[in-house]
């Protein structure tokens, strides 16, 4: 009875005409007494209730399973979202409705009409997705209607399975050089340990899949648990990243926008610190993260913390002082927005004592319409008070490429406004080919009664495709094998009754 009452709630705009004409031709035959009428007014009120206990009646078993590929995107990148319908029902059956809930960031809303599916049977269809505005993102439920041939009742069946997408901010590639020069950024930091009449090495707790080579017997027979040693010579250099996320230190929001800008900005510099082997602190105002706790090295990590932050009305430049200056890092990196030359010089005394410190001054008011001389004279105030402490400071505008900008770059050396000008390169002398006279290969006879045989080299164990060609100018033998797809997501909804 409760199927039967969703389904007459589930009457299309034609169902409820077909009702509204039947009963106004039932009262107009009561009123003329015209017994044809009335036979009429019956059959349309009819129609749409035998519609709504057929689609009532109606229990298919189906499964759905949606599959994102890839789970994980930067803004504006393409996402493949399939989707596969299965019958698990006896019977085939009638025309679906399927109706993906996509949010809006992500773009349109997914609808598309299925034909009849057999028993036992299953449908897949794809639809893209470019996502521009970063986040964690929800698709689904998925819901299927059900409607009966006439197009006179519709009733929803929904899933209850869900997917997360993950749009992360976009990055860009930075070169590989030391700011303000040209080596590259030393990733390893000594540790200032005495080496008279010691070895350079401490000790830990034995963990599976150690060298048993490296146990330390003695220390390990005092504590009673199996010791390792490690060297200490070196240990792997720390940076941390401070994000500005105050709100009045950004003018506007959306896709493009400043302070959409810094977290690209801090997104691209996150993963160009990890690939050098850096442990990557981060600070979001005086916010702690996960990644701000303990630091990571897994730039999905920093990632995915960049792409859920948001500007709050509760944090504030002090907050991050005490982190800054408590840090043993041999590089932090600040991106600010706003501000004035107090809470500049607050940040610009927070440079922990030999560490490389890079400021990345975004001149908000590029981005709007209210561009000024006041404005780039308080941008170039704020740079004097960072470089008076020993900061190397970028000023970014609208449509800057944080790529060019980077100190360091090839062929570009930071000028007093904040520019960057190109380093002329003179071209040396051209080296004069010399002829090298290249050894002959002698002989060397084979001595009677020895054996001997070519050296061959052994055939591919790994079981994946031959690359290149075989003996004799064919193909290399061995199987071919398919190239296997990671799968990113796959998640499987409850049946649908």
């Amino acid at each position: 009875m409760l199927d039967f009452l969703a389904a007459i709630r589930g009457l299309t705009i034609r169902g409820l005409c077909f009702v509204a004409t039947g009963l106004a031709c039932c009262a107009l035959a009561a009123t003329v007494g015209e017994e044809d009428l009335l036979r009429v007014g019956v059959l349309l009120v009819a129609l749409p209730v035998c519609a709504a206990a057929f689609v009532c009646k109606t229990r298919y078993r189906l499964a759905c399973h949606r599959l994102l590929m890839p789970a994980r995107v930067a803004v504006g990148g393409a996402v493949s979202v399939g989707i596969r319908i299965d019958n698990m029902s006896g019977r085939p059956s009638s025309v679906l409705l399927v109706d993906d809930e996509v949010p809006d960031p992500l773009g349109f809303r997914a609808r598309f009409v299925l034909d009849r599916v057999e028993a036992g049977g299953a449908r897949y269809f794809t639809y893209q997705l470019r996502p521009q505005l970063r986040g964690r993102h929800v698709i689904g439920p998925m819901a299927i209607r059900i409607t009966d041939p006439f197009g006179l009742c519709e009733l929803a069946r929904t899933f209850r399975s869900r997917d997360e997408l993950i749009v992360t901010p976009p990055v860009e590639v930075l070169p590989r050089t030391r700011p303000g020069g040209n080596g590259t950024i030393n990733t390893h930091r000594h540790r200032h340990v005495s080496t008279a009449g010691a070895d350079d090495f401490s000790t830990r707790a034995y963990q599976p899949g150690d060298d048993l080579r490296r146990v330390h017997w003695r220390t390990s027979a005092r504590t009673g648990a199996l010791m390792v040693r490690q060297e200490e010579g070196f240990r792997p250099s720390s940076a941390t990243l401070f994000l500005d996320t105050r709100s009045d230190a950004w003018a506007d929001r959306g896709p493009v926008s400043p302070f959409e800008w810094a977290v690209g900005a801090a997104a691209s510099i996150a993963v160009h610190l990890t690939a050098t082997g850096q442990t990557v602190r981060l600070l979001c105002g005086n916010a702690t993260t996960p990644a701000a706790a303990r630091g990571s090295r897994n730039p999905t990590t920093l990632l995915d913390t960049l792409a859920v932050v948001d500007t709050t009305d509760t944090v504030s430049i002090h907050g991050a002082r005490s982190r800054l200056q408590a840090a043993d890092n041999a590089m932090v990196v600040a991106i600010i927005g706003q501000t004035d030359p107090a809470q500049a010089a607050v940040l610009a005394r927070a440079r922990p004592r030999d560490a490389t410190a890079i400021a990345v001054l975004v001149d908000v008011a590029t981005w709007g319409a209210d561009a000024s001389a006041g404005g780039k004279e308080t941008l170039q105030a704020h740079r004097a008070i960072f470089q008076r402490h020993g900061w190397t400071v970028i000023i970014a505008s609208y449509g800057d490429k944080l790529a060019a900008l980077w100190p360091g770059t090839a062929g570009k050396e930071p000028t007093p406004d904040g520019a960057t000008a190109t380093t002329e390169h003179r071209p040396g002398p051209v080296p004069v080919p010399v002829s090298v006279p290249v050894p002959v290969p002698v002989p060397v006879p084979v001595p009677v009664g020895m054996v001997h045989d070519d050296l061959r080299t052994p055939a591919s164990t790994t079981g994946g495709p031959e690359v290149g060609p075989g003996a004799g100018g064919g193909p290399a033998p061995g199987p071919t094998v398919e190239p296997t797809h990671a799968l990113s997501t796959n998640t499987q909804a409850g049946v649908a009754r």
